[in-house]
């Protein structure tokens, strides 16, 4: 059974314009200058930086008498209004699925944050499974944490299963660095960047999720076609140079996920030889 991961933010859903719709009502409701959303955006990077760090800057910066957990919570309440997955989105995942793909989400992440966007956004019923780094305690490029996805989307990760597995998704250090040492094919979401690493590259690269799909569905005859390839041996790129660095460049991630594990459902409980959640980079 071929099996088709996908990243979370920036991937599946437009976590970034989410957050800048955030920032935009919070501005809004402090009255506070239009002029500073681009402040926002800097700070935020991407949503790799911490929360703590990015809300406690705007405390400061602007005065506010509200503690940082009113904050955390007016956040994480507002990004979560404004997320939602693109219509192209759903249905290039509809077309995976016709074409007899298993799917399955790979998060970096706090887990009731990550799980709620999961569900608020309708994707629970698209995907056969989803694994989440902080419940997991393991994170992107661990390839442990490929392996339990694997392990919750019914695809055993025994024998060759690499060979029929894909991950596509934004972040290079976790995403495609994630998929090299795992030993899995990559399709890069550019978002117009170039590509910066020189130590790995992935197989493919696309401008948005529903061109990774039909990439991925193009890129082989028919399931498990793909010869086994050793964890750790480079991909080529099957995209033109020019469309692989764009000119403008952007700096994304997410934030560091806690060591502590929250409760999660039991057709979801983390597997029993995850390890000790470390910060994301």
């Amino acid at each position: 059974m071929p099996l088709l991961l996908f990243d979370l933010d920036n991937t599946l859903l437009p976590r970034d314009a989410a957050f800048r719709a955030w920032a935009q009502d919070f501005l809004d409701e402090h009255r506070l200058p239009a002029g500073d959303l681009s402040w926002f955006a800097a700070i935020d990077g991407g949503g790799y930086v911490p929360r703590s760090t990015v809300l406690g800057a705007a405390k400061r910066r602007y005065g506010l008498d509200h503690s940082l957990e009113f904050l955390l919570a007016h956040y994480r309440r507002g990004i979560n209004s404004h997320i939602h997955c693109p219509a192209a989105h759903i249905q290039a995942l509809h077309s995976a699925r016709a074409a007899g793909w298993t799917l399955g989400i790979v998060s970096n992440g706090n887990t009731r944050a990550q799980l709620e966007k999961i569900r608020r956004t309708g994707l629970a019923p698209l995907v056969d499974g989803w694994v989440i780094s902080e419940e997991a305690r393991c994170v992107k490029p661990d390839p442990q944490i490929f392996e339990i996805a694997a392990e919750r989307c019914g695809v055993p990760p025994t024998h060759e299963w690499t060979s029929h597995t894909w991950m596509v998704g934004d972040h290079a250090p976790a995403d495609i660095a994630g998929a090299e040492v795992t030993g899995l094919r990559s399709v890069w979401l550019h978002h117009g960047r170039p590509w910066a690493e020189d130590g790995y590259r992935p197989t493919l690269s696309a401008a948005g999720l529903p061109e990774a799909v039909g990439l991925v569905l193009t890129a082989r005859n028919a399931p498990g076609s793909r010869p086994h390839q050793r964890p750790g041996s480079r991909g080529t790129f099957a995209t033109p140079a020019s469309s692989l660095a764009p000119r403008t460049s952007v700096a994304d991630g997410r934030h560091p996920v806690s060591a502590a594990a929250a409760s999660f459902p039991q057709q979801y409980a983390t597997l029993s030889t995850a390890r000790p959640a470390a910060p994301t980079g």
